[in-house]
């Protein structure tokens, strides 16, 4: 991985362990619902990409990147239907719209890169 996708992971790790850390505030009834789905949303972002690029043929990594934007979108969806649940506190939704944002746009520039690469 050169520099910009290390940048990358560490802001996925740092989403993903956010997630956690926020989901723990979540109702006890939510255990095996809303909180079970954000968190495996939240950290198969991470984890696809880090596999993706364990992966030696190009368009088997681009498929792991799609994953995980897929899986970032999701996560983003779930913090909106949180937030209409009023299970996060307004800061918490904006730093957690703010990084899937930030992720996405990132992640979307290397699956774009990768695209092109792969013809």
């Amino acid at each position: 991985m050169n520099e910009y996708q290390n940048k990358l992971k560490n802001k996925m790790d740092e989403y993903a362990h956010f997630v956690y850390r926020l989901s723990e505030n979540f109702p006890k009834s939510e255990l095996y619902g809303i909180t079970s789905q954000i968190r495996r949303a939240a950290l198969s972002v991470v984890l696809n990409y880090v596999e993706g690029y364990a992966r030696r043929r190009l368009l088997v990594r681009l498929n792991f990147l799609e994953i995980s934007y897929g899986s970032l979108r999701e996560s983003d969806y779930l913090f909106d239907f949180c937030k209409d649940e009023n299970l996060l506190k307004k800061d918490d939704y904006n730093k957690g719209k703010g990084l899937t944002n930030e992720i996405g746009a990132m992640l979307w520039k290397e699956i774009s890169f990768l695209r092109k690469k792969s013809g």
